[in-house]
């Protein structure tokens, strides 16, 4: 069985130029490059919306962050983005995607959000990444990316849901926070459910501890 670094939603409406932008959110961007080299399979998710979508506040003629009832949930409204084929669908051009193998889709149904990679709001899948992941023999995912208090977290917990291991590389995510706090609470969740956190630097220095094991077993 083997891992992969699953980059959530990194995309340009979700970075400070974007129509959703996420706080600090273009800092991860070198983090994530240096990190991708270290694993074998590395997958990135995308909102893909049609226009008019369920999740746009504009659909629904309300303001931004106001509420609808959908699909007999109380859901939050956003501003129009990632709007499949535009610019604001786009990884960042700083985004060295020659290592991301593969990407999977969520929310192209105009009547039906997916914060999760895994699952719509109707429980059905919102991608083939089950049985990509199946296929690939993948048993554990390392998750970065945005946010950390929506996409990353439903995505986290869908994945714990189903049995991965799941390592939350936390300086490579960021939160929107629309309430203070919310970052932190949806860790702490995440954590509660089973997932481990970890720091970048962990990572790094594992790599390179393993890398000089294998130098040292070669000179001898």
């Amino acid at each position: 069985m083997s891992r992969a670094l699953l980059i959530v939603d990194l995309q340009n409406d979700f970075l400070t130029q974007g129509a959703l932008a996420v706080p600090n959110s273009d800092q991860i961007i070198p983090l994530i490059n240096a990190l991708m080299p270290l694993f074998e399979n590395v997958y990135a998710t995308k909102d893909c919306h049609p226009e008019n979508h369920v999740s746009f506040a504009s659909r629904w003629n309300k303001e931004v962050g106001q509420s609808a009832m959908i699909n007999d949930s109380k859901q939050i409204l956003w501003p129009d983005h990632c709007i499949k084929d535009q610019w604001g669908y786009q990884f960042p051009d700083s985004l060295n995607q020659k290592w991301i193998s593969k990407e999977f889709y969520k929310g192209t149904d105009p009547n039906v959000d997916s914060y999760s990679i895994f699952f719509d709001k109707n429980k059905n899948p919102a991608s083939k990444i089950q049985e990509h992941l199946k296929t690939e023999q993948i048993s554990e995912l390392f998750i970065v990316g945005l946010a950390t208090d929506y996409c990353v977290r439903e995505t986290v917990l869908h994945a714990l849901d189903l049995g991965y291991r799941v390592s939350i590389i936390v300086d490579g995510c960021k939160g929107v926070n629309i309430e203070p706090g919310d970052e932190e609470k949806a860790i702490v969740e995440m954590k509660e459910k089973g997932a481990s956190l970890v720091e970048s630097e962990e990572l790094f220095k594992t790599s390179y501890d393993s890398k000089s094991s294998t130098v040292g077993d070669i000179s001898r």
